[in-house]
């Protein structure tokens, strides 16, 4: 992608961290088929009525990043892209401005999905991570998380996020437990330690995975036979490759946008936040990448195929599992830890 897309377009797309200091906005997702999306449905449109300079910076969600930056007071991004998990537990550390609040955001709160607007952010898009295969390489399509474990069934290497967060839900899901149930299973030891005997007997197989491009190229490659990925990644492929969905045992969740305490322009972020939850915007980006339009009229725009392939068609959603931010608040940082620990032991 240029720097600059057009002389009359005031958006510049880079993550040179000189030029932060005459940018009139940034705004960090976590980039690849996500990014585009949101350059083409949020920050082109936005600059053009505005005038507003964006600079479009990326990251996997590390809360370090923002953390150091709020605690040097030395803030260098205005807004910044979420999963729920995560705006919860910055939110109850005191990293992120309260904007929930603001009346314009109340305002649009009857226009959104429930559970949008946060204290802390306000979501923007609903997404699932689910089992994804390459249906080129495999004579039997998986059905769940539990063909996902089985070797003798399906053998070869599987691809998993590196970390403890929807990693364990699935091994419970392979392991037999209903997806209604997970949440309150896995708030016992019990129920933890039996997530961690499932993720034992398949550890050799893994292929752990830390960025979302990493799953499509993975499977295309066939390095993989099978893996857990975020869906608008896979379905951002799907016109040249045979990559496949199983939405079975999926878990959805909503990404968020924040401003970071401290932020220079967290008022210009706050109009910025608007103009991403208007039907229009929320419409153009749904046709850009199969994720789930929070606001409700946009739902309804978006075009009847792609309505198919994202996380909140009826079909889709009826065999998926809300995630539990307040679990993952609750429990992340525990539960991160032995989960490293695990990883790290041969």
């Amino acid at each position: 992608m240029s720097k600059f897309l057009s002389s009359s377009l005031t958006l510049l797309i880079t993550s040179t961290a000189a030029l932060t200091a005459n940018a009139d906005l940034t705004v960090v997702s976590h980039g690849g088929a996500n990014k585009a999306a949101q350059v083409k449905a949020f920050y082109q449109p936005y600059s053009e009525k505005t005038g507003t300079r964006i600079i479009a910076d990326e990251f996997n969600g590390e809360m370090a990043k923002v953390k150091v930056q709020v605690d040097t007071r030395n803030v260098a991004w205005d807004v910044v892209e979420m999963e729920m998990p995560e705006l919860a537990r910055a939110c109850d550390e005191g990293l992120l401005e309260p904007i929930g609040e603001d009346p314009a955001f109340q305002q649009l709160q009857s226009q959104l999905l429930d559970g949008a607007v946060q204290s802390c952010g306000v979501g923007f898009f609903v997404w699932s991570t689910v089992l994804a295969y390459n249906a080129d390489k495999l004579k039997v399509a998986p059905t769940g998380w539990a063909d996902f474990w089985n070797i003798e069934k399906i053998p070869g290497k599987r691809g998993l996020r590196k970390g403890a967060k929807y990693t364990l839900e699935f091994a419970l899901m392979a392991d037999g437990v209903e997806p209604k149930d997970v949440y309150a299973l896995l708030e016992t030891k019990a129920g933890q330690d039996r997530a961690f005997a499932k993720l034992d007997a398949l550890k050799p197989y893994i292929q752990w995975w830390e960025a979302g491009a990493q799953p499509p190229q993975y499977l295309a490659s066939g390095d993989v036979v099978m893996s857990s990925a975020y869906n608008g990644r896979i379905a951002a492929v799907q016109n040249e490759s045979n990559l496949r969905i199983v939405w079975n045992g999926g878990i959805y969740d909503m990404d968020a946008f924040t401003i970071p305490k401290g932020a220079k322009n967290s008022e210009e972020g706050k109009r910025f936040i608007q103009s991403v939850l208007q039907p229009a915007a929320q419409t153009a980006y749904a046709q850009q990448i199969a994720y789930g339009p929070v606001n409700r009229e946009a739902v309804s725009m978006v075009d009847a195929e792609r309505r198919h392939n994202m996380p909140t068609d009826q079909a889709n959603l009826a065999h998926q599992v809300a995630i539990s931010a307040s679990f993952w608040a609750d429990h992340g940082d525990q539960l991160e830890q032995r989960f490293n620990a695990w990883a790290a032991r041969q």
